[in-house]
């Protein structure tokens, strides 16, 4: 590090900038990161309600980890938060089709099905769109009914047009951990554990970003520059783009194209004894104004229940929300003893990615610039790690 500069300085303290942060740390180097909101941990966002029996959480997020979730599970095992994973219970997802909850498989034209399965074993993810390979090998009626919406409630957005190959890659499993599981907060807990340690500055919006002979010069809202020898931006695209207009026109031209979408969360609060619904991993949408309703049931509690629904942007105000909310619950307005929303930022990712990933790898190429985020690979948690481990490996690695 030279003398007044910082050795790596991160925009964003997402679960990419903050785990960026924390691999530098095994190279030995020191990283200051700037978050231009209050909230640590950008699409992990778990609240908390206040109720009798003390805090109950639920995600207005991200809201799965799973055992093949190498780089997660490295970085709380080097925060000695292993131990302390909360299992979560198998549950049944349920499709709303009108206004009636039926099992998924129940959807299902099997005839359809049989006709159109030997296809999976022709069929290619790479090139085509997840409705080209999903309703190719599961027949275009079953794939608007049952698979089209079930994909939709994965990415909180239609999925339609994503790449096919962007969703359920293959990572390898640990095993001896359990398949799925949270913190004992939330995903939340992993977030404290992640940037324990960290220098971290929340609300420093970046408004300039400048190329001295030698390092970085980051300027702050309100606040004294920062110099660095290596910076990475772990924001969205748009962000990304804005800030980068100047610098490096070109791969700001390239990361302005891809497409973010909105979601409007809302979580409920309730008595367990105010909703007769079976205990419920969540519930898909065939067709209504949300993608996807979670449920807190997989961690049970003896009380109390929380359902996130994860609306459409722009279509229900509050108040449609709840009324939305409580038909589908089967409650009462009165059932609701809490509620908080929020409104989310996801990457819509179209066929071309990759092929625009490339390009921005080459302009990044020998330079001491990073890019990280859940636009790059895929959208998961653990996509976004894989980025921040490979973008470390390439500042660290002379370091």
């Amino acid at each position: 590090m030279k003398p007044g500069a910082v050795d790596l300085l991160i925009i964003g303290a997402g679960i990419g900038g903050l785990g960026l942060a924390q691999m530098a740390r095994r190279f030995g180097m020191k990283s200051l990161v700037l978050e231009a909101g209050s909230h640590i941990g950008g699409a992990i966002n778990s609240h908390h309600f206040q109720t009798e029996g003390g805090d109950y959480w639920a995600e207005l997020g991200g809201h799965t980890c799973y055992n093949s979730y190498g780089n997660l599970l490295q970085l709380l095992e080097e925060a000695g938060q292993l131990d302390s994973l909360v299992p979560k219970l198998k549950l049944p997802y349920r499709m709303l089709v009108g206004d009636v909850l039926h099992s998924i498989p129940s959807q299902l034209n099997f005839f359809e099905l049989l006709g159109v399965l030997p296809r999976l074993w022709k069929s290619n993810k790479a090139g085509n769109s997840v409705k080209g390979y999903f309703g190719g090998i599961i027949g275009s009626r079953n794939y608007r009914q049952v698979l089209g919406p079930a994909l939709d409630a994965v990415v909180c957005q239609p999925s339609s047009d994503f790449p096919a190959e962007s969703l359920f890659r293959k990572k390898p499993r640990r095993k001896e951990v359990m398949r799925s599981y949270t913190g004992g907060s939330g995903l939340q807990s992993f977030i404290d554990a992640i940037s324990s340690g960290l220098e971290i500055r929340t609300q420093t919006p970046v408004t300039r970003i400048e190329r001295m002979s030698d390092r970085y010069l980051v300027e702050v809202a309100g606040g004294e520059p920062v110099q660095a020898d290596r910076l990475a931006l772990a924001v969205a695209p748009d962000i990304a783009s804005g800030l980068l207009a100047t610098l490096m026109p070109e791969l700001a031209c390239h990361l302005a194209e891809i497409e973010m979408a909105e979601i409007d969360s809302q979580a409920v609060l309730i008595r367990s004894d105010s909703v007769e619904l079976e205990p419920l991993a969540g519930i898909i949408a065939q067709q209504d104004d949300f993608y996807s309703a979670v449920s807190r049931d997989p961690v049970p509690d003896d009380n109390y229940r929380a359902f996130t629904f994860h609306f459409k942007p722009d279509v229900l105000d509050e108040v449609g929300r709840h009324g939305c909310i409580t038909r589908v619950l089967g409650i009462e307005p009165a059932d609701i003893i809490e509620s908080a929303s929020y409104r989310n930022r996801l990457p819509a990712l179209r066929l071309g990615h990759y092929e625009r990933i490339g390009l921005i790898d080459q302009q990044l190429k020998g330079t001491t610039l990073a890019l990280t985020g859940n636009w790059f690979s895929g959208v998961s948690i653990e996509d976004t790690l894989i980025r921040s481990n490979d973008e470390c490996q390439r500042l660290c690695k002379n370091y």
